[in-house]
């Protein structure tokens, strides 16, 4: 199937999902939103793939939303009833908007196989939101990462906040939030955001295929339970998380798994 903002190959049981508009520095239009739940969904559930390797082209990883994806600004009016009502129009169509763009980045935390992003350049905006949705995270050594957000005066709302939280100290996150400013790939490995850097994109995606062979090569059942438990874990209690880990092998558990690795 041909697709307006990605290329999509899967070999050796890895799936590899790459942004295909260097031109328009895979900005993130209206097609963006649709087309990757589509695609991860399709590798999820036909189980074509054990793991989704995330890259892109050009120089950088994504430059961000394509802000048109919102629409017009309220339509003037003679009358005050129609501004107003056009505003609450505007509004719960500018909700569903963005309630449907967080789904499209949730899918790649819900879906049972790990998903590993590849970032060269930078990762903007919307870019930030999706790579935190990621399992793992593998940068160029020219790479950066910007909530730009509020530099054209939005907060970040596709998944941003309630992920990177859990990612980086909540002192840098403020400070990147309420300045803009770029994090470079150094820093991001220095707190942990990051798993490794690499001299050039070409490096990278022959480091992160690899880490991606190695993964597939194990249990699937057991990769899909340790995502599923390690992602509970941080929403709930370490009793809770205990109590899910039981139940979670009580009822999953592949005694043949176990025994063939």
């Amino acid at each position: 199937m041909n697709y307006s903002c990605f290329d999509v190959s899967i070999a050796n049981d890895v799936a590899h999902i790459v942004l295909n508009r260097p031109d328009k520095r895979n900005s993130m239009i209206h097609e963006f939103w649709d087309e990757l739940p589509t695609i991860v969904q399709s590798i999820d559930q036909n189980s074509t793939a054990r793991v989704i390797v995330l890259s892109s082209t050009g120089p950088h990883f994504t430059s961000g939303l394509d802000t048109s994806i919102f629409g017009s600004s309220v339509e003037s009016s003679d009358n005050p009833e129609d501004v107003e009502k056009s505003k609450r129009q505007r509004s719960a169509k500018l909700y569903d908007t963005i309630t449907h763009m967080q789904k499209s980045f949730t899918c790649l935390e819900q879906c049972r196989i790990p998903v590993i992003a590849a970032i060269q350049g930078g990762a903007i905006g919307g870019g930030v939101d999706l790579v935190t949705a990621c399992d793992l995270r593998y940068m160029t050594e020219d790479g950066f990462l910007s909530i730009y957000e509020i530099n054209i005066g939005m907060t970040a709302d596709v998944g941003t906040f309630p992920r990177i939280t859990h990612l980086l100290p909540e002192g840098i996150v403020k400070e990147l939030a309420y300045t803009g400013r770029r994090i470079s790939a150094q820093e991001a490995k220095q707190h942990g955001l990051v798993n490794e850097i690499y001299t050039d994109h070409e490096a990278m995606l022959e480091a992160t295929m690899g880490i991606a062979r190695q993964i597939a090569t194990k249990a699937p059942l057991a990769v899909y339970g340790s995502k599923k438990i390690i992602n509970y874990s941080r929403d709930h209690s370490t009793a809770d998380s205990l109590d899910y880990i039981s139940l979670w092998n009580a009822s999953m558990l592949q005694p043949d798994e176990i025994s063939e690795a």
